[in-house]
């Protein structure tokens, strides 16, 4: 029955990367793809941005930090891997919420905002903003996701084998 349970544990958790790691990439194909050349295309651009942080972004997020507690509370994961991934995770939780998450609405509103006048140069300052802080995201979006795969021995854990 452990094993099971377990095993759903890892079932969830890889469909919380697939909804957290999916709605980034959606994010930045949108990006590439439109763009954002006009306050109507940018208004649009960030409604779906927006939406899609709230339905896969922050649920597959959520989903990883609950996998991560339940194997540390209930399945006692103290290995280093681990504790690394967790800071990781905290990382990419503090940049969502600190930044991230109240960019979006900002963003949409701005682009709002411009239809009228078409002057997107506030828009596109915030834009190149949410960008960096989207860009630091991704190596330890990677190393969060390397350790959860393979779980290598870090640190001491290496030499006590």
């Amino acid at each position: 029955m452990a094993s099971a349970m377990r095993s759903l544990v890892g079932f969830v958790n890889e469909i919380a990367g697939i909804l957290y790691v999916g709605g980034i990439a959606s994010h930045i194909v949108i990006g590439a793809t439109v763009g954002t050349p006009d306050a109507e295309t940018a208004y649009t651009v960030y409604t779906y941005k927006e939406l899609s942080a709230y339905i896969l972004i922050l649920p597959g997020l959520a989903l990883k930090i609950l996998c991560d507690l339940i194997l540390y509370v209930f399945y006692h994961e103290r290995a280093n891997w681990m504790k690394v991934k967790a800071v990781l995770v905290a990382f990419l939780t503090v940049n969502a919420f600190l930044f991230l998450v109240p960019m979006m609405p900002e963003l949409r509103a701005l682009a709002d905002a411009t239809k009228a006048t078409g002057d997107l140069a506030a828009f596109h300052a915030l834009e190149n903003r949410e960008a960096l802080v989207g860009m630091s995201n991704a190596i330890p979006l990677a190393l969060e996701l390397i350790l959860g795969h393979f779980k290598p021995r870090l640190f001491g854990e290496r030499r006590a084998a």
